[in-house]
């Protein structure tokens, strides 16, 4: 019995080690964690139970068959994060630099699977080079399996992608299909084709930072939700993320203790709109003051800033929010944008996540660029998102909501359930200036009448009544109530049921 343990141990020992001491120390030397470390970041102390640690590939072409190492260029397993269960697999660079094997891929399909049947999260760490070569079309196989895992897990459990290396060919189509892909700044890339390809085909010159580095795809791409300083950092994040998440699209939100008073006044608010209705304020200010103890953990930060999407919790329970943001173009609307907060919103409503929407947008954004870059199916696809979305939803319009961007950004014609103002609210088909010039055309030629007739376009439409006069606004609010009157609402819609019609699934403008 003894020497079967002492096998055992040796056994493991071998496995932990992976390519070995002096693979771990390149990887180290490169400002990298390895796949076991990255997972002891990740999870709960002590929480790791590790599948298939023994497993290898079974390729005999090439003298592969001389080259076996436990494992296989994946670590899998489950844990908990914060107690809550989550299933991982950790893609192990410093074996065969972490290329999907026929076996590799069985290990993440089984993941895959115990994840799905298991209603819990799953978190994928990339860092490898893709395909292995050698095995040809049975790693292609594997692939497939693990996308075809992908598309039925979403929508039902979150799927989580953290690139920590490189993530080349077929790697990049697994995150792709899942919720949220994060990225570790200067140390991971991701790209279809690597620059050698490129430099052939194309004869572009770019690097593997230009190319698919972290910067690429959180501001240029927005194939990426967030880029982080350091492995370690990227495992903290990820950790915080999953605390904002339900386990599967059947569970509630998680509910934290809290310590901040959902009646909470703030006098600030009061004065946060600038006299001045072309002026631009932080709407970032707004959503942290009505978040619990302002917390704001903000998705895809660094692009489409015309618009914030992230999640914060009121009395404790996760509500997602959507926000123009004055600061940048005005807080119009674009096609990024309009694309940005569509995904977001269709991830609350596949999750049961409330959903919170700050509204001050003058509109969709002219020129031809917009145009032809087909704003009007971006933008619907937004506007599909909130019309189709069964959770409860609140909307609070600070200032401006004007024209077919009013209707889109979550109003009550798209079954918005509690639609507030603030006094300095303005909801109109257009500005007073574009509208003048257009119903009184016959005077554009006397300033002087231009100018009154603007002052009476104010007068009668850049407030909340008319709105509130057919409904369409639930009530105008003190700005300083926000917290209170936004956290009564929520509170009031923890029962609602709402049912669309009966479909395979709707067509939404891709």
């Amino acid at each position: 019995m003894k020497d079967i343990i002492e096998e055992l141990e040796q056994r493991r020992a071998v496995a932990r080690l992976g390519g070995g001491q002096k693979r771990i120390d390149t990887q180290h030397k490169r400002g990298k964690l390895t796949a076991r470390e990255r997972i002891e970041l990740l999870l709960d102390e002590n929480s790791f139970e590790e599948f298939d640690m023994y497993v290898e590939h079974r390729c005999t072409d090439f003298g592969m068959e001389k080259t076996k190492i436990p494992g296989d260029g994946v670590v899998t397993g489950w844990g908990t994060i914060n107690g809550r269960v989550v299933y991982i697999f950790a893609k192990d660079f410093t074996v065969f630099g972490g290329s999907l094997s026929a076996t590799h891929a069985q290990k993440i399909i089984k993941i895959q699977d115990m994840a799905l049947r298991n209603r819990a999260p799953i978190i994928g760490l990339f860092d490898a080079g893709g395909a292995r070569i050698q095995e040809g079309v049975a790693a292609l196989g594997g692939y497939g399996e693990v996308f075809l895992r992908n598309v039925l897990s979403s929508g039902v459990i979150p799927q989580i992608s953290v690139i920590m290396g490189p993530c080349a060919g077929g790697d990049v189509y697994s995150p792709a299909m899942t919720d949220f892909i994060f990225m570790v700044k200067d140390s991971s890339y991701m790209f279809v084709t690597g620059p050698d390809v490129v430099k052939t085909v194309t004869n572009e010159v770019v690097t593997a930072e230009e190319l698919g580095g972290a910067m690429t795809h959180t501001k240029k791409s927005s194939v990426a939700d967030g880029a982080f300083e350091n492995d370690v950092e990227a495992m903290s994040e990820v950790r915080r993320l999953v605390d904002f998440l339900p386990l599967n699209n059947r569970s509630k939100v998680p509910v934290r203790p809290f310590f901040d008073d959902p009646s909470r006044l703030d006098d600030s608010l009061d004065t946060l709109i600038p006299d001045n209705p072309n002026a631009p304020y932080d709407m970032k200010e707004l959503i942290i003051k009505l978040a619990d103890e302002g917390d704001f953990y903000e998705i895809q930060e660094e692009y489409a800033k015309n618009i914030l999407t992230g999640f914060i919790r009121l009395e404790g329970a996760t509500v997602g929010v959507v926000a123009n943001q004055p600061m940048v173009l005005a807080g119009c609307l674009d096609i990024d944008s309009s694309r940005k907060a569509a995904r977001f919103v269709r991830f609350c409503d596949a999750f049961e996540i409330p959903v919170l929407t700050l509204v001050d947008v003058p509109g969709f954004l002219p020129g031809t660029s917009q145009e032809y870059g087909g704003v009007i199916k971006h933008g619907a696809k937004l506007l599909f998102a909130y019309g189709e979305a069964t959770v409860p939803k609140v909307t609070l319009i600070t200032r401006k909501a004007y024209g077919g961007a009013y209707d889109v950004m979550a109003s009550k014609h798209l079954r918005g359930d509690f639609n507030y103002a603030w006094p300095t609210a303005q909801i109109a088909v257009m500005g007073a200036k574009g509208a003048t010039e257009i119903i009184h055309r016959a005077d554009l030629g006397d300033a002087e009448k231009i100018a009154q007739h603007t002052a009476d376009y104010e007068d009668r439409f850049a407030n909340p009544f008319i709105a509130a006069e057919r409904g369409f606004v639930d009530e105008v609010i003190q700005p300083s109530v926000s917290r209170k009157r936004i956290c009564r609402a929520f509170a009031s819609l923890r029962g609602k049921k709402l049912e669309n019609p009966w479909k395979k699934h709707g067509n939404i403008p891709l």
